[in-house]
Order: C-alpha cells, then structure tokens, then sequence
C-alpha cells in the first residue's frame, strides 16, 4: 500500500497535504481550488488528508475531474484526481 502510495504521489503534477492547514484550525479548501484550477487536461492533483474528503468528489467532479481513493493509515487518505 505504501509503495502505491508513493508512486501516486511521485507521478503528480501537483500534491497538497491539507493534514498541516486543519490541525491549526483552517479550512484548506480555497488552496485546493486554486490548485486544481490550475491542473491542465490529463493532469493529476494528488489531495493527502486525514479523513477522506467525501465533498471534494462533487465539487472537483463538477469541474471535469475523476478520482481515486486510498486510505493508508487511519488518519492518511490519498485522494487523486485526474482531470479529463
């Protein structure tokens, strides 16, 4: 799982580990927005969080993004989303 995990991460264009932003209390969704704007057809974002991120499916997928989910550890979900 762990190798798979890295790879994801290794063949991203873009990864965001969100897990930082909420612990101190924020809300990350403004960078993840901002970040899959900028993800280009065939383009992957890579979301590291430490729950899955059940909303951003729809919201990400209203914008022409697929998704991919691997839950690691208990507090480490890999979400990519690819763009089509």
């Amino acid at each position: 799982m762990a190798e798979q995990a890295a790879s994801v991460k290794a063949q991203a264009h873009t990864v965001l580990d969100v897990r930082p932003e909420l612990e101190q209390g924020g809300e990350p969704f403004v960078s993840i927005m901002e970040a899959a704007s900028a993800i280009t057809p065939g383009g992957t974002l890579v979301i590291i969080a430490p729950f899955e991120p059940v909303p951003l499916y729809d919201v990400l997928g209203a914008r022409g993004f697929t998704h991919e989910t691997e839950k690691v550890a208990a507090d480490e979900w890999i979400v990519q989303f690819t763009r089509s």
